[in-house]
């Protein structure tokens, strides 16, 4: 397949992956599987190309990013990369003053409560992520025929660790301004969209088969707020670039009553967490969408045969409907057996087998 049969920005050799026809919702060999936080602290390999290594820092080495990124595509032969790197990858990439702390999280030295401190967010160039165009150069080559996924953090999530400072349990900070101050919620989630799109387009234009954004802490919104102070900027990332034509793929955690308007505000694939069955996220989720999970990865602590039970229920949930990607719920626990992933992927794709 030559590059002019593929959307602007697709992979000709990824084209017809399982991964990415699941995407289009097309019939595909086997169900798709891939992990998030597939790579990371559960596999060995990582903690010793990472030993000593900062987390921020290890984002910004190619060399590094592309070794990490590999390590589970090797080891459990999974349908799909997805790159190293961590949401606020941008916002350090634009001069915002945080770090990554061990078991804590990004912490902000000056979290953004008024409007002068939007000063903070200016727009984000390639050339401030000229190592993600490395990496993904170099991942691409090695990759071959298995897709890449980019991924950004939504606005809505990064706007609350900016305002929070840090991890947050209720959000009061993020919430408050939220409510009292909604023009200024308004400027700095759509700061944030740019800088988001921005980001993407360096990951497309890079290679990047599909893309996901997760807005790990929406499902701490009710609908309505949702709708209102967080959906037009989810809405405008999606839309930047949807002339790329790559899978664009939304995902938050407790998202539940969240799944319809998720997808409403442009996704063609939505995540779903390990609380709503398959079947019914499909009932939530408008026609003409994917989904993609759902797998509690707690269950991966229990016996074969219960992780093979509870596999045969997301799968017999999903049978009916359009496109599947199997994933977990959320992403892969530090302390997770990477041999048990290894045996999820194969259990998936034998069970699915077309």
């Amino acid at each position: 397949m030559s590059a002019n049969e593929c959307p602007s920005g697709q992979q000709p050799k990824t084209y017809d992956s399982a991964f990415l026809k699941a995407c289009r919702r097309e019939p595909v060999p086997h169900t798709p599987v891939w992990f998030m936080r597939q790579a990371g602290r559960s596999l060995p390999e990582y903690l010793k190309v990472r030993e000593g290594v900062p987390m921020l820092e290890s984002c910004m080495r190619p060399e590094l990013v592309t070794e990490i990124t590999l390590q589970p595509v090797r080891r459990h032969k999974v349908d799909a990369a997805i790159y190293f790197s961590d949401i606020v990858v941008p916002l350090k990439a634009i001069g915002v003053d945080l770090d990554i702390k061990p078991g804590v999280g990004p912490v902000v030295a000056d979290p953004i409560r008024t409007r002068a401190d939007l000063d903070q967010l200016r727009d984000l160039t390639p050339e401030d992520v000229w190592y993600v165009t490395e990496a993904m150069g170099m991942l691409t080559q090695e990759l071959g025929s298995t897709p890449l996924i980019g991924f950004a953090g939504a606005p809505f999530t990064l706007a609350s660790y900016l305002v929070e400072g840090g991890p947050s349990r209720n959000h009061e900070h993020t919430k408050a301004l939220m409510y009292g101050d909604p023009q200024l919620w308004a400027d700095l989630l759509d700061r944030l969209a740019e800088i988001t799109s921005a980001f993407l387009r360096v990951q497309i234009e890079a290679g990047a088969s599909a893309v996901q954004l997760f807005d790990s802490w929406v499902g701490a919104l009710a609908p309505a707020d949702y709708r209102r102070s967080v959906m037009p900027a989810s809405a405008k990332v999606f839309d930047a670039v949807a002339s790329y034509g790559v899978p664009r793929i939304h995902f938050g955690v407790g998202t539940g009553e969240l799944l319809g308007l998720m997808g409403e505000a442009g996704a063609d694939v939505v995540g779903v967490d390990w609380r709503v069955p398959m079947n019914e996220a499909a009932r939530r989720v408008s026609p003409g969408k994917a989904l993609q999970g759902n797998l509690d990865p707690a269950v991966l602590f229990s016996t074969r045969e219960a992780v093979e039970a509870k596999t045969r229920e997301v799968l017999d949930a999903a049978s009916d409907l359009e496109g599947h990607i199997f994933n977990l719920g959320h992403g892969v626990l530090p302390t997770t057996d990477p041999d048990a992933l290894t045996r999820l992927v194969e259990f998936v794709h034998e069970r699915t087998v077309r």
